[in-house]
């Protein structure tokens, strides 16, 4: 018998998210729909490279300063703390509960 150790390779990063030039894939999907969208609306004014390019660049900047540092999923999980009330109470009553009542009417 071999008391050798068995080994095998496992990939290092199995927890990371994909990212594309630093960005998360919803965040290169934001600055896209921006480009989008300020084209269809700015794209045969004069100004159309400033506003579009411009807001385009100016957002992907912001994004990738301010997520400089901080975990996957930040701006959702910060615009979700945003929008949910800041007082929950324990004892409230469910509004989305609804008794289940078979056939003959008993209820479970």
């Amino acid at each position: 018998m071999d008391d050798e150790l068995m080994v095998s390779k496992v990939p290092r990063a199995l927890e990371m998210k994909s990212k594309l030039f630093g960005f998360e894939i919803p965040d290169l999907l934001l600055i896209f729909m921006n480009l989008a969208l300020t084209n269809l609306v700015f794209g045969s004014s004069a100004y159309r490279y400033s506003l579009v390019w411009g807001t385009s660049l100016g957002l992907a900047a912001f994004l990738f300063f301010v997520k400089r540092g901080k975990p996957d999923g930040y701006l959702r999980n910060v615009i979700e703390y945003w929008i949910k009330p800041s007082y929950r109470a324990a004892g409230q009553k469910d509004r989305k509960y609804r008794k289940f009542l078979s056939k003959k009417g008993f209820e479970f």
